[in-house]
């Protein structure tokens, strides 16, 4: 498997790992198994995965310090796949780093839509000058410039960044605290105040209403939602 993706899943259950292992093997990527969270971390500093699929309740340590001490390592990506469910652990999840959160039981085509998804960000992390693509739009981060159509729209870098995060997350709603996070990470400004005016500024440069949002959706007191259009 010369050039495939190295996928790492840090899974108490065997029989979960035994599924995942199946199918992402059938799926062409180079699959590595830890049972407890330090093994996990152990292989990730070995093997250095280009993807981590982590389960929250492990027997020896807490998921969510486990995703933290990933994010430490590298530029990894994390889905947490998890029976915990709630809105505030999904929070949590994406404040320690998490890339995404998906809930057990889980459809496998779903997980590995998701896969593909944030291996493409970390890929256009790596090659800024790709273009993120969503639907009608075609965002350049290097250049802070999204593309509509064949509307060329220059953004400030909060709004590129804030972008960028909403359109990786297309069609979901993307909570608050974890953009604030990610656009300010703990910097001064980072209150819910300048989130608000950030996407306000950013519906007044792509939206053809922007009293009347029809991409950048909001979900009182939780947070955004991305919509593509055609």
């Amino acid at each position: 498997m010369i050039g495939s993706k190295k996928i790492l899943v840090i899974e108490d259950d065997p029989d979960i790992r035994m599924v995942l292992k199946g199918q992402l093997d059938m799926d062409g990527y180079e699959v590595y198994e830890a049972e407890t969270g330090r093994e996990g971390l152990v292989l990730t500093k070995s093997v250095l995965p280009d993807l981590v699929i982590l389960d929250l309740n492990l027997p020896d340590m807490d998921g969510m310090k486990v995703c933290k001490e990933v994010k430490e390592i590298g530029d990894i990506p994390v889905i947490m796949l998890t029976v915990r469910d709630t809105m505030s652990d999904k929070l949590r999840g994406f404040e320690v780093g998490a890339d995404d959160y998906l809930t057990k039981p889980f459809e496998y085509l779903e997980l590995a839509a998701r896969i593909k998804v944030c291996l493409k960000r970390k890929g256009q992390r790596m090659f800024k000058d790709e273009p993120l693509e969503s639907g009608d739009f075609k965002l350049f981060q290097k250049r802070r410039e999204v593309v509509i159509g064949d509307k060329k729209i220059r953004l400030t870098k909060r709004e590129t960044q804030l972008l960028e995060l909403l359109m990786g997350h297309a069609g979901d709603v993307v909570p608050r605290e974890f953009l604030k996070s990610q656009i300010w990470q703990g910097e001064l400004g980072s209150e819910s105040r300048s989130l608000d005016v950030h996407v306000r500024r950013l519906r007044c440069k792509i939206e053809p209403d922007p009293e009347n949002p029809r991409y950048v959706i909001t979900h009182p007191g939780v947070g955004y939602r991305f919509e593509p259009g055609e």
